[in-house]
């Protein structure tokens, strides 16, 4: 129990030192917007603890879920990246609500939250429709709006809001959703030369793998 709670700290630590590191760097090679800079910096940290705190199943995720919530809102209003600022006030609520159900589901003893498991039948139902769905929304962007990368936009949107909704009612399955979700999160910043907020999205890939782990154990 004592090495597990020091991997705990150090991927926590590691995760931070990643956002420190990108910032200076990021900072050393392009002439960037300073005040920009630093709310991706402070977004970024303020995701590594909610991300981290979520893969271990400890509800103390919504305190910092709710700060990241409100700080990469403005950077997407920044981008014009309608897809991810409405997903963001959808997270919001969302997190409102999973306080409630985590409280509820909390082990009296570990002090984590007890998971669950989904049918193989539901899955595959959630699966294509998901698809099917974000492919109308890309297009909808794309025709409607002056989004700068639809596609990419509403691939990054629509799963990620299946995701939040089987996280709130704690199916581990949902680390999947949120992996593929974050791979193509790191493209979307990464083509927005925004590289504080590409490498929160790869660390979170990282900690989609561990929390996978994690809830496994944790499901009844």
């Amino acid at each position: 129990m004592l090495n597990r709670k020091w991997f705990d700290y150090g991927f926590l630590a590691f995760g931070l030192l990643v956002q420190v590191v990108t910032f200076f760097v990021t900072n050393h090679l392009a002439d960037a917007d300073s005040q920009l800079s630093i709310l991706s910096l402070v977004s970024g940290c303020f995701g590594v603890f909610s991300v981290c705190l979520a893969s271990q199943g400890n509800i103390l995720t919504f305190l910092f879920g709710f700060a990241q919530v409100g700080t990469y809102t403005y950077l997407c209003v920044t981008q014009r990246f309608y897809g991810e600022i409405a997903i963001n006030i959808y997270y919001f609520l969302t997190m409102i609500y999973g306080v409630y159900i985590w409280r509820k589901r909390l082990d009296s003893d570990s002090e984590k939250v007890t998971t669950r498991r989904l049918k193989w039948r539901t899955v595959m139902v959630l699966f294509i429709s998901t698809i099917l769905v974000s492919w109308l929304v890309g297009w909808g962007l794309g025709s409607f709006t002056d989004d700068t990368q639809p596609y990419l936009d509403a691939f990054t949107t629509v799963p990620a809001l299946v995701a939040q909704i089987l996280m709130i009612l704690v199916f581990w399955e949902h680390w999947f959703i949120w992996l593929a979700v974050d791979i193509l999160s790191v493209v979307l910043w990464i083509r927005a030369e925004d590289y504080c907020m590409a490498a929160q999205y790869a660390f979170w890939c990282a900690n989609c793998i561990y929390g996978l782990y994690n809830w496994r154990k944790l499901a009844q």
